[in-house]
């Protein structure tokens, strides 16, 4: 029985077939699925909704054509509802391929997230897949997520265009959320970017880190070992502010402690109404409230008579006599010297 059982694990090991000696084309070629290969119709019907924000409506309606006659041709039904806002696709009897009713979904939330029709229908495509990043929930102060989810673009979107080449995935910044596109493995790489962004590590530090992986894979020498002498090490800084030092006010050191506060009864005893009887006591209130009365009777009166009360008029500066008087008889010698010069003139123009 031994032996058999050596036999057999030798028959498996001869048969096990190496995965990395295959090239990319050989296993798409193996993996494909065509109609030949559904038997017949699927037993059930599946579908999935998403919605999409108001500003989105006049593109879909736009594109909607193309998106029907492009998930036709797998056999998936789609509908657009403007009513709700929302768009459905469904698995119907002509659909041959069962994975597709998900790549359809993946192209619908694409859709929804800003993502144009050329570029989102390339997720349909076996080797692409899709991953939809919220953002929205990891930073809680909103100016503080405006100025992160900034520094994934960048100056002149320059920071979203290095990521896009290094990780070979398109991206997609919309509202909260952030839509990528490309393969499992750099879909990962692209997460680990922009949620390390929205924890306040720049993404200038991945990029770096990925260019040097890039160029470290370029060496088959170094495809067996480890890269991390390589890698650059950043250490986090948390640059603490000063804050303002409070001035400390100097305490009196009292031998006995404060008095304590009087309460009601205290208050009473020392006025001697404590000891009043009930009838006294409600006299005494009574006119309690009288005098009030007329003491708040008395200002109202003085509020309603300062309206009639005339304001006083500030003096006005009386000029001094003897310096009108003086500066009367001058003008008085200007005016007659500019008649007695006028007619001087004329009579020399007579002559």
């Amino acid at each position: 029985m031994a032996k058999n059982n050596k036999d057999g694990e030798a028959k498996e090991k001869s048969t096990a077939i190496d995965l990395s000696t295959i090239s990319e084309e050989d296993m798409k070629k193996a993996l494909a699925f065509a109609p030949e290969d559904m038997p017949g119709p699927l037993l059930e019907e599946s579908s999935f909704a998403t919605l999409f924000p108001k500003y989105r409506e006049n593109y879909l309606r736009e594109v909607w054509p193309l998106v029907t006659k492009t998930l036709e041709k797998n056999g998936v039904s789609c509908k657009l509802d403007l009513v709700e806002g929302s768009m459905t696709v469904n698995t119907t009897r002509k659909t041959w391929d069962p994975y597709f009713i998900l790549k359809a979904r993946d192209m619908i939330k694409l859709l929804a997230r800003s993502v144009p029709f050329p570029q989102a229908i390339k997720v349909l495509d076996d080797d692409m897949t899709c991953d939809i990043i919220k953002v929205g929930n990891l930073v809680q102060n909103k100016e503080r997520f405006v100025k992160r989810r900034q520094r994934l673009l960048g100056p002149n979107g320059n920071t979203l265009k290095a990521i896009e080449l290094l990780t070979e995935c398109y991206v997609m910044i919309q509202g909260s959320t952030v839509s990528a596109m490309g393969r499992h493995k750099n879909l990962a790489s692209v997460r680990r970017i922009v949620e390390d962004c929205m924890k306040n590590i720049h993404p200038i530090y991945h990029i770096k880190e990925l260019m040097i992986r890039k160029e470290l894979a370029k060496d088959p020498k170094l495809a067996n070992e480890s890269w991390d002498r390589f890698l650059p090490r950043f250490k986090k800084r948390n640059v603490k502010q000063k804050k303002p030092k409070a001035s400390k006010r100097e305490k009196k050191h009292e031998v006995f402690p404060p008095a304590p506060t009087p309460s009601k009864i205290d208050l009473q005893l020392a006025s001697g109404e404590y000891f009043l009887k009930p009838d006294e006591k409600k006299a005494r209130d009574v006119e309690r409230k009288k005098q009030l009365a007329v003491e708040n009777g008395a200002k109202k009166d003085k509020e309603r008579a300062s309206a009639f009360v005339a304001p006083v008029e500030a003096a006005k500066p009386k000029a001094k006599q003897g310096e009108d008087e003086s500066d009367k008889i001058e003008a008085l010698k200007q005016k007659f010297k500019a008649q007695a010069q006028v007619k001087d003139k004329k009579r020399s123009a007579g002559d």
